[in-house]
């Protein structure tokens, strides 16, 4: 079948690395209940938050990495790669659900604190143990805020052979993505949980927001730039924007319900985020589209030293998420045991995102010790090499007897005699 997307230049994008970096920090606030940082998350200013960006970005950049891959190397050798990072995403998983819930055990009868056991929904570990550790391998037990990964590492399992179809028909793969996506939220197609329910991010519907950044990578975002920096799209964004803050805060302020009916009301709050709302998804197409406008690639600032640690973040997001679940927890324990005063929450929220940020850093910093370096040559050797040997020095003289005995060699091939 023939290759029919478009590959962009290998330029790595800071835009990607820092919108990651920083819906890294949404989802660590945002996990924090009952909190003036929770109030920091575009979720109570709109429709879409971390969540939404962190899938559309992990769809985009894994295209980026591995597609070329797949064109030059083949299906085998992308196909393994990813599933390499897959086996990554998913042994970091279980290393945090295993510290995350030691600690909630720990916390919870270390402090006499019984309820954080049922809030954070690890209280079937004191009963059935070995049924829950079981379930938690086959990622269909779940605590609670540990269920991003575990979409991520679905998503990622199944996209080497959506990669290699979406390279040969990427609209018609995409054409494929949104159909899946209205069955399944028509039909309420989702997986199981144990005990009961289904997943908090339904794989089904939630593909669509990875496949969506997939196509734009593989050419889709060429055949969108007129519309995206089109001045209309420009206004429509920010009306959608504006109208998307107003019915959002609806809720907890009871002023602004009066600016809408109930049976409006009722379509968006509250927000369906199971099954990935319409409205989720034209809200962070609003987003992107400001982001076009305003923050284009080769944009200046973004070497400005306040983006270095979002970036920096974003550039070892595993590492980076995994911290900030399990610091969310490690806040809100802070918070319930010693004081939930307004300075002790910004304190806390301001040392989780400096753990976060130091461990991004000391990311980078390991992966640079160990890359290989080039081995050093003394400057003597070099100049040693460079200078021929003089005539009487035992290599020339070898090297004179070896030409001399190719060229009797010859001549007696050629049916002449050597020259005495």
């Amino acid at each position: 079948m023939k290759i029919r997307a478009s590959l962009p230049d290998p330029v790595r994008d800071l835009r990607l690395d820092l919108f990651r970096g920083l819906a890294n920090w949404l989802i660590f606030f945002g996990h924090i209940p009952h909190s003036l940082l929770a109030w920091m998350t575009i979720r109570n200013y709109g429709f879409s938050d971390g969540a939404d960006l962190f899938v559309f970005i992990s769809g985009y950049t894994a295209t980026l990495v591995y597609a070329r891959m797949m064109l030059e190397r083949g299906f085998i050798i992308g196909a393994t790669r990813l599933w390499k990072r897959v086996w990554q995403i998913y042994v970091a998983q279980l290393l945090l659900f295993l510290f995350y819930t030691a600690s909630i055990h720990y916390a919870a009868h270390g402090f006499d604190i019984p309820s954080l056991m049922h809030q954070f929904n690890v209280a079937g570990l004191m009963d059935q143990p070995v049924e829950i550790l079981t379930q938690a391998i086959v990622l269909r037990f779940k605590p609670v805020n540990l269920d991003v990964l575990p979409l991520y590492i679905v998503l990622m399992a199944a996209f080497p052979f959506v990669l290699w179809l979406m390279l040969r028909q990427p609209d018609a793969v995409m054409l494929a993505s949104f159909v899946l996506y209205i069955a399944a939220r028509h039909y309420h197609w989702d997986l199981t949980s144990y005990p009961t329910g289904v997943w908090y991010f339904d794989p089904f519907t939630w593909q669509f927001l990875f496949m969506l950044g997939a196509w734009l990578v593989l050419g889709g975002a060429k055949r969108l730039e007129a519309i995206a920096h089109a001045r209309w799209a420009l206004w429509l964004s920010i009306a959608f924007l504006v109208f998307a803050f107003a019915m959002t805060l609806s809720g907890p302020v009871p002023a602004l319900r009066a600016l809408f009916p109930e049976a409006l009301r009722a379509v968006f709050v509250p927000n369906d985020k199971t099954y990935l709302a319409p409205y989720r998804v034209a809200h962070l197409a609003a987003l992107i589209v400001l982001v076009v406008q305003f923050m284009p690639k080769e944009w200046r600032g973004l070497e400005w030293p306040v983006f270095a640690p979002p970036i920096k973040c974003g550039q070892h997001s595993l590492e980076v998420f995994c911290v900030g679940v399990y610091l969310s927890f490690v806040a809100h324990f802070i918070l319930i045991t010693f004081s939930d005063s307004a300075p002790m929450q910004l304190a806390v929220g301001a040392g989780g995102l400096a753990i976060m940020v130091t461990v991004a850093w000391y990311r980078a910093w390991s992966k640079d010790v160990d890359r290989p370096t080039p081995r050093l040559v003394p400057a003597s050797a070099v100049v040693k090499a460079a200078i021929p040997p003089p005539p009487w020095h035992p290599t020339s003289e070898r090297r004179r007897r070896r030409q001399e005995f190719a060229e009797r060699i010859k001549l007696q091939r050629n049916g002449m005699r050597p020259r005495e």
